[in-house]
């Protein structure tokens, strides 16, 4: 189907009934070659690039409800490449360079916005690991600027510098930091890999994995059986439950991370704002709403939901950082369901079981890294080694201890990530 204003302002005026669906709605084959659990951001990205770069199209997504409606819809829309440590230094670069060739890949205006990411620093202690980050990501290949004080308030002049507690001393300006449209992603993959001849199956619930000898072959549906020679699960929060069809105890606990949004308001924010020692962060949307979030609620639970303490800690940050909000009204707030691992990076890696695949654990990092995610993914299922800007993402880490990656020094503690 071809898109334009005038095709926009003949389907307004004839009730909107010409348009067509942009991908199919088959039903499930008796076996494919690889079937992906979860039709999410990371599930289609993943789908999307085994057709793309590999070839392979006898491939199903099996999704529970509908394309893109769990954390991939549910998420503050940041796109970043600021991270420090080798492992996840590289993954997210290449992520990020995915990202900006992303609408052209996909033919589809996934709403990608580089306006630059800031993230704050109020001592000399954090200072001090800002430069350090700010250097490691130069020699990975980003963009990273240090602003002091000045410099803060010649970009966000509307922040309170002078908070007792919380005085802002500078930040780290990561340029091409930004945000994307998290539904258009989901969407755009989803075109993209049903044309290419991938089945996107909805309202398919996946209620056992079938073993036999070691071997997984196949799947157990809500839509009756499905064999495959290859399955990838790729569901977020859920995936200790999957994993746990096979016989599989994940190092993940599942958390509820919480964001608002508030009414719609003339052009203030034109970055994404980090403010770490309040654990907050905030952005504008395009239709004018400010976009924010926090810490996760600090227990593990399966609610897609939030509690109202922190409700109340998410708001009195905001209040810390930008008094100017007091006055503007919070429309909704949501719950994504945060698959957490104890050293804060992810998993993408073969299981015990041949031919079963895992991609979990994102934490926070999970709607950045849906291209790179996908691409990798995509990568394992297809040729049987890790991609190298994955390498590192191995499963029996937290058994040896070798090859941790504790982005923030905070332990194995998953809620702490």
């Amino acid at each position: 189907m071809r898109y334009s204003g005038l095709r926009i302002l003949a389907e307004g005026v004839t009730g909107n009934r010409g348009w067509r669906p942009v991908w199919r709605d088959p039903e499930p084959k008796p076996a494919y070659d690889i079937v992906i659990i979860g039709g999410g951001g990371h599930g289609l990205a993943t789908a999307f690039y085994l057709a793309r770069e590999h070839g392979l199209t006898n491939v199903a997504v099996l999704e529970k409800g509908y394309l893109g409606g769990g954390n991939v819809g549910r998420n503050t829309t940041i796109v970043r490449a600021n991270y420090f440590l080798p492992g996840n230094s590289e993954f997210y670069s290449h992520s990020l360079k995915l990202w900006e060739g992303l609408e052209a890949e996909l033919n589809y205006n996934v709403m990608h916005s580089q306006r630059g990411l800031i993230n704050l620093f109020h001592s000399d202690g954090q200072r001090d690991a800002f430069v350090r980050r700010g250097n490691a990501m130069a020699i990975q290949g980003d963009d990273a600027i240090l602003l002091d004080r000045d410099g803060v308030r010649r970009h966000l002049p509307y922040l309170d510098f002078d908070n007792p507690r919380f005085p802002v001393h500078g930040g780290l300006l990561h340029p091409r930091g930004g945000t994307a449209r998290h539904d258009a992603v989901a969407w755009g993959y989803a075109r993209g890999a049903d044309a290419r001849g991938v089945d996107l199956i909805q309202n398919c619930e996946v209620t056992g994995i079938d073993i036999e000898n070691g071997r997984v072959t196949g799947v157990r549906t809500t839509r009756g059986a499905i064999m495959a020679k290859k399955v990838g699960i790729v569901v977020a929060g859920r995936s200790g439950q999957v994993a746990a069809m096979a016989g599989m105890r994940l190092p993940i606990e599942s958390h509820i991370l919480q964001a608002f949004v508030t009414e719609g308001l003339k052009p203030m924010i034109d970055h994404v704002v980090s403010f770490g020692m309040g654990h907050f962060y905030i952005s504008q949307s395009d239709k004018g709403g400010l976009v924010f979030g926090g810490d996760l609620d600090f227990y593990a639970s399966y609610a897609a939901r939030g509690n109202l303490p922190m409700k109340e800690h998410v708001m009195e940050a905001a209040m810390t950082l930008m008094p100017a909000i007091g006055k503007a009204k919070v429309l909704r707030s949501w719950g994504g369901i945060m698959d957490m691992t104890p050293d804060g990076s992810p998993i993408i890696d073969r299981s015990p079981v041949e031919g079963l695949y895992l991609n979990c654990g994102w934490c926070y990092g999970g709607f950045k890294a849906v291209p790179g995610s996908g691409y990798a993914f995509a990568h394992l299922l297809a040729l049987d080694r890790p991609h190298e800007t994955a390498a590192r993402f191995r499963l029996d880490r937290f058994r040896t201890g070798r090859g941790l990656m504790d982005e923030e020094g905070t332990g194995s503690q998953h809620n702490l990530h």
